[in-house]
């Protein structure tokens, strides 16, 4: 059992310093094979085999973990016993042929066009008004994760080029588009209230302004705009979804959002599916 103790703090150091993964990442990875080896501990398997996983599914479904919890421990799982296969520990993955749950993730909740112009109109004349309006405006205008928004600095902005320099997930870089709406708000905001430092939005001390920080701001105008939570996973949905009722394709859409799969983008060809619908509706001669 040692050994998989210290397989596992190899595969964290190969997360961080060969794939680029986030700390979220890295520590949900972490938790989640630390708990499947305490199981392993308890049933006094030393290397586990298929009918070890399909019991450990079950172990976690006596505990309470919805579907989804469970999808995401076997994926880091399978993460983890890939790695062992590279570095020549095991032979085969034991989650092998092991059925894992179906997860259908949730449609996402999107603001409508006039919504999300009214959350933006919302940041009034208050003190950090400028400041909070260029989020939005960032958000919406990208689509940029709240993990890439807050690490943006001053220099990833090219005003006259019209767009963010961003790094993604495992560390890749993207360039995205900025429209007119969100050059000028970035323009006005440089202006007005000069933040200091490296960081387009900085804490007091000059330092990165934190996830949960951007989070309150957004969550104040969308109890505002009394849609329920409003969240800044919500403004890249709604980016997402704007897209392709625009005409985007889901390529294209998937590259702005930095996904690395296209399957993770699919979550919105439901939009796509409506507006493919209206259009048959209008223009086929028995629609």
């Amino acid at each position: 059992m040692e050994n998989l103790y210290h397989h596992l703090d190899n595969f964290i150091r190969h997360l961080v310093s060969e794939r680029g993964s986030s700390p979220h990442t890295v520590d949900a990875y972490s938790r989640d094979i630390l708990v499947f080896i305490k199981f392993l501990e308890e049933i006094s398997c030393d290397m586990p085999r298929r009918e070890h996983m399909e019991a450990f599914m079950g172990h976690l479904r006596q505990g309470g973990k919805k579907a989804r919890s469970i999808v995401r421990t076997i994926s880091a799982l399978r993460g983890f016993f890939n790695f062992l296969i590279l570095e020549g520990k095991i032979t085969v993955s034991p989650l092998e042929d092991v059925e894992t749950p179906k997860f259908k993730p949730p449609i996402p909740r999107v603001l409508s066009e006039d919504e999300m112009g009214e959350l933006i109109n919302l940041s009034g004349s208050h003190k950090t008004a400028m400041r909070d309006r260029t989020i939005l405006e960032i958000l919406y205008a990208t689509g940029l994760r709240v993990s890439e928004l807050i690490r943006l600095r001053k220099s990833d902005i090219n005003l006259d080029g019209g767009f963010v320099i961003t790094m993604g997930k495992r560390s890749k870089e993207r360039v995205v588009p900025l429209g007119s709406y969100c050059r000028d708000a970035i323009r006005l905001y440089l202006e007005t209230d000069k933040p200091k430092g490296q960081y387009l939005f900085p804490n007091r001390s000059g330092g990165m302004i934190t996830r949960q920080g951007v989070w309150k701001i957004i969550r104040k105008y969308g109890i505002q705009l009394q849609k329920g939570k409003v969240s800044p996973h919500t403004i890249r949905h709604t980016f997402a979804t704007h897209l392709l009722e625009g005409g985007a394709d889901l390529r294209s859409v998937q590259v702005l959002l930095g996904h690395e799969d296209i399957s993770t983008t699919q979550i919105y060809t439901h939009v796509d599916s409506k507006r493919l619908k209206e259009i048959h509706r209008k223009h086929h001669p028995r629609g």
